[in-house]
């Protein structure tokens, strides 16, 4: 029986990792910077620009929403160590995409390298 670490394995042998030094370029380069965490992970602090797709709506929003639907867009994912972008890459490539990168490390490699965190935060009524 496989376990979810297997899947993250098998996954990260047919995608693209990036190294957070070279993702600022990527992301630059992208067409969409997805962060594949929860709600509340995002809302905890994400990349500036990354927009919050679910890895358990990921392949429903990419087939329903039209905007998402042309396979050339350039698309670079993470999630909180890197996993679940795997596994959301791989989706991604089998359903037709052609350029999809992960970081690797996720969100915590990129704050180890002390790189820019968006935290919102909610408005004051005072």
């Amino acid at each position: 029986m496989k376990t979810a670490h297997d899947l993250v394995a098998a996954a990260k042998e047919t995608i693209k990792e990036i190294p957070v030094a070279a993702a600022d370029d990527a992301i630059q380069q992208a067409d969409l910077l997805v962060d594949v965490r929860e709600p509340d992970e995002y809302h905890t602090g994400h990349i500036s620009g990354a927009i919050n797709i679910p890895r358990g709506l990921l392949e429903f929003k990419f087939s329903n929403d039209e905007a998402l639907n042309s396979r050339d867009l350039n698309i670079v994912l993470y999630c909180k160590n890197s996993g679940r972008a795997a596994l959301s890459a791989k989706s991604l490539a089998e359903m037709g995409y052609l350029h999809v990168l992960s970081i690797t490390g996720g969100i915590e490699a990129w704050q180890a390298a002390d790189k820019p965190v968006v935290t919102p935060s909610l408005p004051s009524f005072d």
